[in-house]
Formats: structure tokens, sequence, C-alpha cells
């Protein structure tokens, strides 16, 4: 199993999708698992889940959410470009590190 120390990716961030049956699609990161190598994007990889009523869902049934993807599966959607593209780092003059597109070359903070 492979673990990931570090992402460019960060939660907030709209991703697309790359390889696997939701290819194509673009969502909202909602939270990012460095230790798994996964990601939720919202509304993306939707499962139906069986469960019981407990405290927590009162009605129980069949419900639908969102299953992890892997971080691999997926790319930075640029806004700018409108395209998929690779993220980098700089340093900016006065010392701090940001991320920016490699495609568009703009600062994503």
């Amino acid at each position: 199993m492979q673990v990931l120390r570090k992402s460019r990716i960060r939660k907030g961030d709209t991703v697309i999708v790359i390889s696997g049956r939701e290819r194509g699609k673009t969502g909202k990161v909602m939270s990012v698992d460095l230790r798994a190598g996964k990601l939720i994007v919202e509304k993306l990889n939707v499962i139906k889940r069986h469960t019981k009523p407990n405290q927590k869902a009162k009605q129980g049934g069949i419900l639908e959410r969102e299953a992890p993807l892997q971080i691999s599966n997926v790319m930075f959607f640029c806004p700018v470009t409108q395209k998929p593209t690779r993220v980098g780092m700089r340093t900016q003059d006065d010392g701090r590190r940001v991320r920016f597109s490699k495609k568009s070359n703009e600062t994503l903070e």
C-alpha cells in the first residue's frame, strides 16, 4: 500500500476525475486523507449504504454517501484555463510558499 506524505490538492479545491467510472466529472474536495492516499469529492463516487437506525441516523434504510477516491485518480482543475493541470510550489518575495497552476502560471491562494 502506498502512503503519501504530502499532496498538492487540498480541501476546498476543485478537481477533475481522470480515471475510473466517474472520469471527466468535476467536484469540490470535501476531505483529504494523506495517510490512506484518498480524498472525498462532493457528489462524486456516490455509494448506497444499508444502515440500521441509530443515534446518528434515526431513520435508517438505504442512505447515499460519497466514497473516497485515490488521489492519483484526480487532477487539480485550473479555474483560469478550465483544464486539468499540475500544481507547483514557489516561494514569493516575502518568503511565503504558495501553490501555482503549471498551465496558467497563476497563484492559487
